[in-house]
């Protein structure tokens, strides 16, 4: 669009101090008669643009000139720069690289340092490229609202057929959730995409339907008090740590080595617990304890058999 390409021609000019027409138009992947063109409606909008030709012309703004910053403070300008860069480590999106390069452009050098104080790193230790396939599909059909089919696996392995009207792509924790309509259903539903398989876009539009994500829908159901379980825990003092770092310093009874939570029960919550080994013992309620302790001797019984070696 030719707004964006003015705006970028801008943000190049503030950046460099003389730049040639044809540097310009290879940059911009438009014609030298272009770039001039463009010029002269800057000029119109009272950028002062100066275009000299010969051997060392070029063009270049006015000296001192500056876009208003005053859009954005340095913290403002800081803290957008850094939940992009965060967002861009586990999202492809080149619209995002662009607002990045010219929020990087408008800074000066003291706003530029305070934006390398943190960074945020969403992705995974091991790059999955099915997932960013998934994501791009997924982005696609979301912004054309058209509607897609997939088989999705359950915890268990069981396969569903799901026709689904996708509205919000979700990154929670390290993975990464489809938060649409399921018509099987007829209700929203949270699809994890490691799940997903034989992804299809449909010729099938529809209507967004009203959904308020900042209330994170998709946390209701999960969280509801008939989905808890109160779970009491003792553990070994000598993974404190790493305790306080899964269930939450707020969770711990330090004097007593107890964890007292409430959790939603779910096939992950087994994994979870059975995850830290011979460290901690479930005390209440019985009925989870006595999951962990027969899911455990599965686990010996699986591996004392030689057979199954």
């Amino acid at each position: 669009m030719k707004l964006e390409r003015l705006l970028a021609m801008t943000m190049i000019l503030i950046n460099r101090r003389k730049v040639k027409a044809q540097e310009l138009a290879d940059l911009l992947d438009v014609s030298v008669r272009t770039i001039y063109r463009d010029i002269e409606t800057l000029s119109c909008a009272g950028i002062p643009v100066i275009s000299q030709q010969g051997v060392n012309g070029g063009i270049w703004l006015i000296d001192g000139y500056r876009v208003d910053k005053q859009v954005l403070t340095k913290d403002e300008l800081t803290s957008l720069s850094i939940a992009i860069k965060g967002a861009l480590t586990g999202y492809e999106d080149v619209h995002a690289e662009a607002v990045l390069e010219k929020l990087t452009n408008i800074a000066d050098d003291t706003t530029k340092q305070s934006m390398e104080h943190l960074f945020i790193d969403l992705s995974p230790w091991q790059p999955n490229t099915l997932i960013k396939k998934l994501l791009t599909l997924l982005k696609k059909a979301i912004e054309r609202k058209q509607c897609v089919s997939f088989s999705y696996s359950t915890t268990y392995g069981e396969q569903t057929k799901r026709f689904v009207e996708p509205h919000t792509l979700v990154q929670k924790g390290r993975l990464w959730y489809l938060y649409g309509y399921c018509t099987l259903r007829r209700d929203f539903r949270l699809f994890k995409l490691a799940r997903i398989n034989q992804l299809q876009l449909q010729a099938t539009t529809f209507e967004r339907r009203e959904v308020h994500l900042s209330e994170l829908p998709w946390n209701k159901d999960w969280h509801q008090p008939q989905n808890l379980v109160n779970l009491v825990i003792s553990f070994d003092r000598a993974i404190t740590t790493l305790v306080e770092e899964s269930f939450g310093s707020e969770h711990i009874d330090h004097e007593r080595a107890m964890i007292v939570i409430a959790i939603p029960e779910d096939e992950w919550l087994y994994g979870f617990l059975l995850s830290f080994g011979h460290r901690i013992h479930i005390i209440e309620p019985s009925y989870i304890r006595d999951t962990i302790h027969k899911r455990a001797q599965e686990i010996v019984n699986l591996y004392k058999n030689p057979d199954n070696c």
